[in-house]
C-alpha cells in the first residue's frame, strides 16, 4: 500500500454518512409545521447545502491527515497521497458557489412564489431570476478573470556549485545547508538582488473560489466578530436576567389576558394582510407590514415562553421550575467557557496572525499535540453558512499555519489566494482579521453596556414592586 492510508478513506465515508443523516434530523425537527409533506426540492437543497458546508469544514483535518500519509517525503510529489485533496477542495467550493448564487436563489424564488400559480409558472418565474443572476455573475467573473486573474510570486534565483551530496539529509539551525563545506551552502548565501517576480495565470476554478472567499470573509468578519462576543455574553447575561421568583396566579391571569389581547390583534392584522395578498396588492407597503407583524409575533412567542417559565403549571410545577433554574445555571457555565474560548481566539489572532513574526504558535500547539423555521429562512441561512464556510477554512488554514503546513488547503488559501492581483493586499495587511478583532471588541463593549443598563432598569422595577403593600411575587 506504500503511503496510502485506507483508514482515512473509511473514516471519510463514515463521517459523510453521519453528517448527511444529522442534517436530515436537523431539518425534520426544525421545519415549520406548514412545510410538512411538501416543498421537497427546497428541503433537499437545505440538506445538501448543510452537508457541503459541514464537509468543507471537516476537510481541513482530513487534509492534514492526508498529508501525514507521506510525512517522510521531502515534497508532496514524492509519494502517493490517499486522497486528491486539491481536486476535492476545488470541487467542493465550486459546488458551494453554484449553490449560493444559483440553486438556493432558485429554490427561494420558487418557494416564495405565488401559491395560486401553477408549478410551471412558479418555476418559470424563479428560472428567470436565476438566469439574470447568472448573466451578471458570469460577466463580473469573466471581466475580472480576464483583467486581473493572475498571481505574482516573488522568487529568488539560487545557484550552487555543489556536485556531490551526503548519504544522509540532516538539517538544523547550525547546519541549514547540505553538507558542512562552503560549496554546499553557496546557494543559501545568495544576495537579495537575485529576487524577481513570476507572473502566472491562475485557473478559473481557483479564481472563483478566491472571489467567493472575499465575499465570505466580509460576512465572516461581521458575523464572526459580533457572534464571538455576543454568544458567550448572551448566555451569561441570560443567567443574570433570569426570573428569580414564581409569580402568583392573579398576576399570571393579568399577564395572560394582555398577551391574549395582543394575539387577537395580530391575528386580525394577519387576516387583513392575507386578504391583500389574495387581491394581488403586494407592494412595498404590504411587505413592510408583513415584516412588522412577523416581528410582533416573534416577540409575542418570547413573552409567552417567559410567562410559562415564571408560572409553571401542572402536577410537576416544582420540578419544572427546578429544571428552569438548572437551565440558567447551565447557560452560565457554557457562557463562561465560551467567553474563555472567545478570548483565546482573539488573543491567537493578535499574537499569531497580526504580529509579524508571530509571538507564539499558541493554539497551533493544541492541534499539533492532540492531533420553528420556514423553508425560505432555512434556505437563506444555508446560503449564508455556505458562503461563510469558504472564508472559515481560509481563516483556519492561516490561523493554524503550523498545523496545516504543506497541505492542499494551505496551497489554495495561502500561497495562491494571497498572491492574486488586487486581492493579495487584503490579506497582506490582515484587513479581515483586524475587522474581526475590532468588531469583537466593539460588540463586547456595546453588549456589556447595553445589558448592564437594561439590568439596572430591571432592578429598579423589582424594587418598586417590592415596595408595594401586597407582594405580587412569591420568592423561592
Amino acid at each position: 500500500m506504500g503511503d496510502f492510508n485506507l483508514a482515512l478513506v473509511i473514516v471519510a465515508i463514515v463521517v459523510c454518512i453521519i453528517v448527511f443523516l444529522f442534517n436530515i434530523y436537523l431539518l425534520v425537527n426544525y421545519q415549520h409545521p406548514d412545510d410538512k409533506n411538501q416543498a421537497y426540492f427546497p428541503k433537499f437543497v437545505v440538506v445538501f447545502g448543510l452537508f457541503i458546508a459541514a464537509i468543507s469544514i471537516l476537510m481541513l483535518p482530513a487534509d492534514v491527515a492526508n498529508r501525514q500519509a507521506c510525512s517522510r517525503a521531502i515534497y508532496n510529489g514524492a509519494c502517493n497521497l490517499t486522497l486528491p485533496m486539491k481536486d476535492l477542495w476545488i470541487a467542493v467550493y465550486i459546488i458551494d458557489a453554484v449553490l449560493v448564487f444559483f440553486i438556493i436563489p432558485f429554490a427561494m424564488f420558487y418557494y416564495e412564489g405565488d401559491q395560486d400559480k401553477s408549478v410551471a409558472k412558479r418555476m418559470k418565474s424563479a428560472l428567470l431570476w436565476v438566469i439574470m443572476t447568472a448573466i451578471v455573475c458570469g460577466l463580473v467573473l469573466g471581466i475580472l478573470y480576464g483583467l486581473v486573474g493572475k498571481v505574482d510570486f516573488t522568487v529568488r534565483h539560487l545557484s550552487s556549485t555543489t556536485t556531490t551530496f551526503p548519504s544522509t539529509w540532516e538539517f538544523s539551525s547550525n547546519q541549514p545547508c547540505i553538507g558542512s563545506g562552503a560549496r554546499e551552502c553557496s546557494a543559501y548565501l545568495a544576495n537579495a538582488s537575485s529576487e524577481k517576480t513570476w507572473t502566472m495565470r491562475v485557473t478559473f476554478p481557483e479564481y472563483v473560489v478566491a472571489l467567493a472567499t472575499i465575499v465570505g470573509s466580509v460576512l465572516f468578519a461581521i458575523f464572526g466578530g459580533v457572534g464571538i462576543a455576543c454568544l458567550p455574553l448572551g448566555l451569561i447575561f441570560s443567567f443574570i436576567r433570569r426570573p428569580k421568583a414564581v409569580i402568583t396566579r392573579s398576576q399570571y391571569i393579568k399577564e395572560a389576558t394582555e398577551l391574549g389581547k395582543k394575539a387577537r390583534e395580530l391575528k386580525k392584522a394577519a387576516d387583513v394582510l392575507h386578504q391583500e395578498e389574495r387581491s394581488g396588492s403586494k407592494g412595498r407597503k404590504w411587505r413592510k407590514n408583513v415584516k412588522a407583524v412577523e416581528k410582533e409575533l416573534l416577540q409575542l412567542e418570547e413573552d409567552v415562553k417567559l410567562l410559562e417559565e415564571v408560572y409553571p403549571q401542572g402536577e410537576k410545577a416544582e420540578t419544572s421550575w427546578a429544571l428552569t433554574v438548572l437551565g440558567y445555571l447551565a447557560k452560565l457555565v457554557l457562557g463562561i467557557l465560551g467567553l474563555i474560548v472567545s478570548v483565546a481566539w482573539v488573543a491567537h489572532i493578535i499574537i499569531y496572525m497580526l504580529v509579524d513574526p508571530p509571538l507564539s504558535p499558541f493554539l497551533n500547539e493544541v492541534f499539533i499535540k492532540w492531533g420553528a423555521t420556514l423553508m425560505n429562512s432555512f434556505l437563506f441561512n444555508v446560503g449564508l453558512i455556505l458562503l461563510c464556510s469558504i472564508s472559515v477554512i481560509q481563516f483556519c488554514a492561516t490561523a493554524f499555519g503550523y498545523y496545516a503546513q504543506a497541505t492542499a488547503a494551505q496551497e489554495i488559501f495561502g500561497h495562491t489566494l494571497q498572491s492574486l492581483r488586487g486581492i493579495k493586499y487584503l490579506y497582506k495587511y490582515n484587513v479581515f482579521q483586524i475587522a474581526f478583532v475590532v468588531l469583537a471588541g466593539l460588540t463586547f463593549v456595546y453588549y456589556a453596556a447595553f445589558v448592564s443598563r437594561s439590568q439596572h432598569d430591571l432592578d429598579g422595577e423589582e424594587k418598586s414592586l417590592a415596595a408595594e403593600p401586597k407582594s405580587k411575587a412569591k420568592k423561592l
